[in-house]
């Protein structure tokens, strides 16, 4: 039985062969140290205890289905967060829950493109995006987001990639894989460019309290209230609730009596019947109490120590370089082709599992075009990352291809 045609051009290559290498050996009686995905469960990040008794408490109630669009409570919550962002005009009614954000941004798509249809991705970007994309016939359309500035978008590269077919444009800020929080002056740039070209706007923010060192993250849709803006965000990554699968979308500047894409995207949300209702009582105690991550990412946290330890290990490998990272839980670094000649970093980063019984994941699993980079996830204790940044030095010093 063969799988569908639309699958050959769908890639998530962060759990794909390298994930797969990883758990034979696994099988095989070695011990993987695994730093390939923002899971903050497995390192002693736990999720705050409030958010824990409020699910608990209300799971004799959440037996049955929800509304298809989730609970009336949670909705609300997620409504006055954006509301207090500056996104005055959003209604409990504008807010959708998903299964995890993975869940909204496939629904999202599917509500929106024909085949053909294009979609503007960054490069790098969070590789469901793209294939989000592929899988719903569109064809992902990647504009270049700059190292030498930060990782900043490049907005003349992004204006070249627009043409008639395209629907959309993908903003993820901060960052994943590279961390980058993007300026106002950058996220203004993008609105206009998607204003004059009667896009949409998918803004995947599901790092938007996680930032370093002054960092501000400006909430898209309070700088576009007059463009189309479908905003994610959810409780796996901020509140350490990965494994809740419980995110949100929310609807902004579309046109008075504009409701077509919108019916669309309802009526996805009825097949699917609802999200997770045990989780959807987590976000309503989630956004309105303490924000415990706080304590993690200001001087002296543990996230931001983590950060800042990783990243001069790193870098103090020969021929490794990495822009700090200013918000979201990863290092992007960078291979000096001059030293490190690498043309096939999926082959690199399986030769480090298999040699050093260490996960990363590869760049181009990121969708850019050069095999000189790699993922590491900072959410490890200091010892830890120091044991796999001295995995790394080791593996570099030998290696070659």
């Amino acid at each position: 039985m063969r799988q569908a045609q639309r699958l050959k051009s769908v890639r998530y290559d962060i759990r794909g062969p390298v994930l797969r290498r990883a758990q034979e050996l696994e099988a095989a009686g070695h011990r993987i140290l695994k730093l390939n995905l923002g899971n903050p469960a497995p390192w002693g990040l736990a999720t705050p205890e409030p958010i824990m008794a409020d699910v608990i408490h209300n799971l004799v109630d959440a037996q049955g289905y929800s509304d298809a669009r989730g609970i009336y409570s949670a909705r609300v919550a997620v409504a006055q967060y954006y509301q207090n962002q500056g996104v005055t005009s959003v209604q409990p009614d504008d807010v959708m829950l998903g299964n995890g954000v993975s869940e909204l941004i496939v629904m999202s798509l599917q509500a929106l493109l024909d085949t053909g249809d294009e979609v503007l991705v960054p490069s790098p970007d969070y590789p469901l995006w793209t294939g989000a994309v592929n899988l719903c016939s569109g064809r992902a359309v990647h504009y270049r987001c700059d190292e030498s500035t930060g990782w900043q978008p490049d907005l003349e590269h992004l204006a070249s990639r627009i043409t008639e077919r395209t629907r959309a444009l993908v903003v993820i800020n901060p960052n994943n894989p590279t961390g980058a929080v993007y300026s106002e002056e950058t996220l203004l740039g993008m609105i206009e460019l998607a204003r004059r070209h009667h896009l949409m706007i998918f803004a995947d923010e599901i790092y938007d309290k996680i930032l370093f060192g002054g960092a501000r993250h400006h909430t898209l849709a309070a700088l576009a209230p007059d463009v189309p803006v479908v905003s994610m965000g959810g409780l796996s990554k901020t509140y350490r609730a990965a494994g809740f699968r419980s995110g949100w979308l929310a609807t902004s500047g579309f046109p008075g009596g504009d409701a077509d894409y919108l019916d669309g995207l309802q009526m996805l949300a009825n097949m699917r019947l609802c999200p997770n209702v045990p989780a959807q009582h987590a976000i309503q105690t989630a956004l309105g109490g303490y924000q415990s991550i706080e304590e993690l990412i200001r001087p002296g946290g543990r996230i931001l120590e983590q950060r800042d330890h990783a990243w001069r290990e790193l870098v103090s490998i020969p021929g490794v370089d990495c822009v700090k990272p200013s918000g979201a839980l990863y290092l992007f670094a960078r291979l000096d082709p001059e030293v490190h000649k690498i043309h096939d970093d999926e082959r690199m980063v399986i030769d480090l599992l298999e040699q050093q019984h260490l996960l990363i994941s590869h760049g181009t699993g990121f969708n850019i075009d050069t095999p000189d980079h790699f993922r590491l996830v900072f959410l490890a204790p200091t010892e830890v990352l120091d044991d796999a940044v001295g995995r790394i030095r080791t593996f570099l010093s030998t290696y070659a291809q």
